[in-house]
């Protein structure tokens, strides 16, 4: 990956022209780190849009109590996220294209886990992995599209989930302030809004229209 070569917006398609926005998604590869509540559902509705490369990337088993929010089912349960995740996805899409990191990131791995993504999707709990993708992907390849997640806990309503580009090619998803604590629990609904969010605005990316 070339870090020092800009990677620039395609040129927007106009919205008639289905079979090109078409070709395009499935032209298009989109890495997601952490394949939990966000990214277990934009790995699903980036499928279901018409991308067709994954980069799932996720160490973690499937648990009990994650259920609630996540893309997973009972008999699932003790799986790799990874390999749960790509048998929904395959149900959705047989031929998707998958390719499966089961590694935690540090900065060592990361840019060789994302590979040749076009875009990358950060879903992953901890504050400070979040902040170690952002920091890597800014200062390494600043020229590769970053939508990360912050502020999606609670009951509040589901119109302060907001996309803003913070940046020349930096996405964040969120209210930014409501973090997971007493009295402010992840629910599926809230969850599922940021994770359309995030899957939209790689989408919209993709497709030559990123957020102004």
């Amino acid at each position: 990956m070339n870090s020092e070569t800009p990677r620039e917006c395609p040129p927007p398609l106009e919205p008639e022209d289905d079979p090109a926005l078409r070709a395009r998604l499935a032209a298009s590869h989109v890495a997601i780190i952490g394949c939990g509540g966000l990214g277990s559902n934009a790995a699903a509705m980036l499928v279901r849009s018409g991308v067709a490369t994954l980069t799932l990337i996720d160490y973690d088993t499937v648990e009990e109590d994650n259920l609630n929010r996540q893309l997973f089912f009972r008999d699932q349960l003790g799986m790799h996220k990874t390999d749960a995740i790509t048998e929904t996805l395959r149900r959705i899409k047989p031929d998707v294209h998958l390719t499966l990191v089961r590694e935690c990131m540090d900065p060592d791995n990361l840019l060789s886990s994302v590979g040749d993504a076009d875009v990358v999707i950060e879903a992953v709990d901890r504050a400070e992995t979040k902040a170690m993708i952002v920091n890597v992907l800014s200062n390494t390849a600043p020229h590769l599209p970053l939508v990360s997640a912050s502020g999606l806990a609670g009951f509040d309503s589901a119109n302060e989930v907001v996309t803003e580009r913070i940046g020349e090619n930096f996405y964040l998803v969120g209210d930014c302030r409501s973090d997971v604590r007493a009295g402010l629990p992840l629910l599926a609904s809230r969850v599922m809004v940021a994770a359309a969010h995030q899957s939209h605005a790689a989408i919209r990316v993709l497709l030559g229209y990123p957020e102004p």
